[in-house]
């Protein structure tokens, strides 16, 4: 048996080993509660120490410094242990949020506390020590509010348990969209084209960055209730793998939809998007989030990232949540793209091209062919009298090639909005009306013209006057058809400086026609007729232009 001083002996081990057990910073049993095992309280006096952090919010993945320091108040009480800990603000007994990495290996460990490894940050000896610092890493599915919590000791019998750190909520802003990188390591589409999302508050802006196995989108634009994008195999919607982010009230939600033909989206069962964020900020809606390459195969309504791809931009009203038709025609790539591809700045439009020619040919057609026609026809007659083509005097052969012009390009024109739609839009208000009225009256003139009496008939004048009567009609529709027009949504012309520059060209062919009209009761032949004629179709021409060349960008 052995004696009382071998007993004292092993009993003053035991002592030893239990209060310096933890001089190591091995205090993972106390990861809980966060305790030291000293067999004492702790301390019920303000401590001396606090914890701060270099970001007031957080994102999923972000890293945050956090600070365990002396309070400079306090003087110079150093301290020899700590552990620190991130909970969920929510539910501060539960386990560990988040994980940590060193900044000073020689003072600080890593701790396993709970199911992620690196979830708390202790000390590695019992030096003395003012300071420490570590790197927190947020979860990739954190919590809407995180807590840091500090235990710090003193000395063995002096400590303070859960010092209480600062709340940071979790931020759902994206960081601030940018061009940076477009082109070199992500893919942009903007409109209008060169826009700045970060400065133009009217820019809508995508971007996609291919990474290991996801894709990161980013999405901006002006939107009061909604605004999204779609893979589309084609130009028309419909059959497509659409993305929204909708505002409702003061939150946005991310959700993957479906749409099949021409029905309204078909939100995705399955929560296939990760790591998103959103802002709402002067009207404008920014999103952001991350999705799988590729997809398992019973999600089937989700297309693979690694195909070729239209893209589709579009916004509208939402109201609790639920989306509206969109206002606007969606802004399409002209070009398929490879999502994982190589990165590009991509252009896109917002009018089919179709449209866009229809739009050109009515422009043409009845701003300056059948304006020339008339002019022509009303005030040089008489002009070149002996001169003649084909067999027939100058004017009229003029006249009948620019009307006959007229009459084809409007034909064409006015069937390729047919060929696009595939039917009648119900959407396009009193402009199709309009328009078939148009065409209707196009065909009316030639039929009239071929069946006119002889220039001695006794009833010529009726013809002269239906067919001025006929053709002035025809006019005004077609200029208030083409006003309506550049309205529609197919081929939307930026206001107001579009119809401005469109009442222009209107008005300088009135302006022309009315001095051409002044002048005729005074000379009838003059060289004046010639010039005015001469500066009028450079007008024409010029205002013609600019409407053209808009049509080109939209």
């Amino acid at each position: 048996m052995p004696g009382p001083h071998l007993l004292l002996v092993v009993v003053a081990v035991c002592l030893i080993k239990t209060a310096s057990g933890f001089a190591n910073g091995k205090v993972s049993p106390a990861c809980g509660d966060m305790t030291p095992q000293h067999g004492h309280d702790s301390s019920s006096k303000p401590a001396p120490y606090n914890i701060t952090l270099d970001k007031p919010t957080f994102r999923p993945g972000d890293h945050i410094t956090v600070t365990l320091r002396v309070v400079p108040t306090s003087g110079s009480i150093s301290f020899k242990g700590f552990l620190i800990e991130a909970r969920d603000a929510g539910n501060p007994d539960g386990p560990a949020v988040g994980s940590f990495s060193l900044l000073n290996p020689s003072e600080s460990q890593l701790l396993h506390c709970g199911h992620t490894q690196g979830s708390a940050v202790s000390h590695t000896s019992k030096s003395k020590k003012t300071e420490i610092q570590a790197v927190w890493e947020a979860p990739k599915n954190p919590p809407s509010g995180v807590q840091f919590m500090a235990t710090v000791v003193q000395k063995y019998k002096v400590y303070w348990v859960q010092i209480p750190g600062p709340v940071v909520p979790v931020s759902h802003s994206p960081p601030g969209l940018s061009l940076k990188g477009c082109g070199r390591s992500k893919s942009c589409l903007r409109d209008p084209v060169g826009c700045d999302p970060g400065r133009d508050p009217l820019c809508f802006f995508l971007s996609f960055t291919p990474e290991a196995r996801t894709v990161l989108f980013e999405l901006s634009g002006p939107a009061d209730g909604y605004l999204s994008f779609a893979l589309s195999l084609d130009k028309w919607m419909g059959n497509d793998d659409v993305y929204l982010c909708v505002r409702d009230g003061d939150s946005v939600d991310i959700n993957a939809a479906y749409v099949s033909g021409r029905a309204h989206p078909e939100l995705a069962s399955e929560n296939v998007l990760s790591d998103t964020a959103w802002q709402l900020a002067d009207g404008v809606i920014q999103c952001r989030f991350r999705r799988d390459i590729l997809l398992p195969r019973q999600i089937e309504s989700r297309f693979s990232l690694d195909q070729s791809y239209f893209l589709f931009i579009a916004h509208g009203r939402a109201e609790d949540g639920v989306i509206y038709r969109h206002d606007r025609q969606p802004l399409i790539s002209t070009h398929q793209t490879v999502i994982t591809g190589l990165p590009e700045n991509l252009a896109g439009s917002r009018s089919p091209l179709l449209i866009k020619f229809h739009g050109v040919f009515m422009l043409v057609a009845w701003m300056t062919t059948v304006t020339t026609g008339v002019i022509i026809a009303r005030y040089f007659k008489h002009d070149w009298p002996e001169t003649r083509l084909f067999g027939r005097r100058l004017w009229f052969q003029v006249h009948r090639a620019l009307m006959t012009l007229t009459v084809l390009l409007t034909c064409v024109g006015f069937s390729l909005p047919f060929i696009y739609r595939g039917g009648w839009s119900r959407h396009a208000g009193s402009h199709p009306y309009l328009g078939c009225t148009v065409m209707a009256l196009s065909f009316i003139q030639p039929i009239m013209a071929l069946l006119r009496p002889a220039t001695d008939s006794s009833r010529r004048y009726i013809f002269n006057w239906m067919h001025l009567g006929t053709g002035t009609i025809a006019r005004v529709l077609a200029v208030v058809a083409i006003f309506l027009g550049i309205q529609q949504q197919a081929l939307l012309l930026p206001g107001p400086w579009s119809t401005g520059v469109l009442a222009g060209c209107v008005v300088w062919g009135v302006l022309v026609d009315l001095l051409l009209e002044f002048h005729s009761k005074v000379v009838i032949v003059s060289r004046f007729k010639k010039i005015v004629l001469a500066v009028f179709l450079v007008g024409n021409v010029g205002f013609l232009s600019v409407l053209l060349n808009t049509i080109r960008h939209v």
